[in-house]
């Protein structure tokens, strides 16, 4: 599905052109080839796809359990890569990754981590409030997905925490991303409560039952005092924004509502619940970007980041650390689960 999703936003990006798709699974490679105009290399394995070359950038959107073997396999080809979220599903192997490409220290390859939610609009709006200091100092972030259970995926792989991560890895590390950027700050204690109480119940996969959370809540101590929170819902499709979105400062708030690309901006100073609200439409977002993408666009307004940075020698602007610590605070709030107790982030990444 992602891998689909990328081949359409390259698709409308000027200068930009698919040339080769590896996939193991044939069914996979034929949806991604009907995606194309025409026809392209094609290979079953990302090691046969790397000794033939021929790629300037190459595109990681497998099973979050491959994604370190994938990689390490193509970091080899010196190519730029963006990988798709999660970097890894363990600290342990995203560190892995990081020593392998700082150990080969190709120049100037950009190597780019695919939390895209950093670049929907009014999140990327959002962000813009919390950079230009009229909030006044950040003291509560407060983040709430209420969404839709995980979609099906090749061989049911997304059912088990062993192949993604867990959901708060998996679902998640977009939402840890995004706490690290608005508050310009790095976590130091996470607690959290989860459990799976309503979806993959009744199913079965060789026998055994998922063991996927569908909810959760989280919360997360920064080192400047600030506070973060997550709540998460995978079974409360039924209402209107599936993201939500606030930031509250000392001289004001500003908050996102994601699916209606709705953004409110308010400063104390003017008065009980006094605030601008902002509609923010779809710009200059293609239209087959819109229709072939669950990401409200945000997959195609991060391929344009990332050719940026490529062709003016820049470094990436989501990097393998940023990738690192949105795992390693999804693991946190998993141990925390487990332990029933609060988390130290240095008990899970230097």
């Amino acid at each position: 599905m992602m891998g689909v999703e990328h081949i359409y936003a390259l698709g409308a990006i000027p200068g930009c052109e698919v040339v080769a798709l590896c996939d193991p699974h044939e069914a996979s490679r034929s949806r991604a080839l009907a995606a194309l105009s025409r026809s392209v290399a094609e290979f079953a394995s990302v090691g046969e796809l790397a000794a033939h070359g021929g790629f300037d950038v190459a595109v990681v959107a497998s099973p979050n359990f491959t994604h370190r073997s994938v990689v390490e396999t193509l970091l080899a080809t010196n190519a730029h890569i963006l990988i798709e979220k999660p970097l890894c599903t363990t600290v342990d192997d995203c560190r892995a990754v990081i020593e392998a490409e700082r150990s080969l220290n190709v120049p100037g390859r950009v190597v780019w981590v695919g939390l895209e939610y950093r670049y929907m609009a009014p999140t990327k709006r959002l962000l813009e409030h919390t950079r230009s200091g009229s909030l006044g100092s950040l003291r509560m972030l407060a983040i709430r997905e209420h969404r839709f259970p995980f979609l099906v995926k090749v061989n049911d792989w997304n059912r088990f925490s062993v192949n993604t991560g867990g959901t708060l890895v998996e679902k998640c590390c977009h939402f840890f991303d995004l706490m690290r950027l608005m508050l310009g700050s790095e976590p130091v204690r996470v607690y959290a409560s989860g459990a799976q109480d309503v979806n993959h119940l009744d199913e079965r996969y060789d026998g055994k039952v998922p063991d996927i959370l569908d909810n959760a809540m989280v919360i997360v101590d920064f080192a400047n005092g600030e506070r973060a929170s997550l709540d998460l819902c995978m079974f409360a499709e039924a209402t209107k924004n599936e993201q939500e979105i606030s930031v509250v400062g000392d001289l004001g708030k500003a908050e996102a509502l994601v699916t209606e690309g709705v953004v409110r901006f308010g400063l104390r100073a003017n008065g009980w619940f006094q605030c601008e609200e902002e509609r923010l439409g779809h710009g200059d977002i293609p239209d087959v970007v819109l229709e072939h993408g669950a990401h409200h666009g945000s997959s195609w307004r991060q391929h344009l980041a990332m050719q940026a940075a490529i062709r003016t020698g820049s470094p990436a602007e989501v990097s393998l650390r940023d990738g690192l610590m949105s795992v390693a605070m999804g693991q946190a709030a998993h141990r925390s689960i487990d332990e029933g107790r609060p988390i130290l982030m240095a008990e899970v990444v230097d």
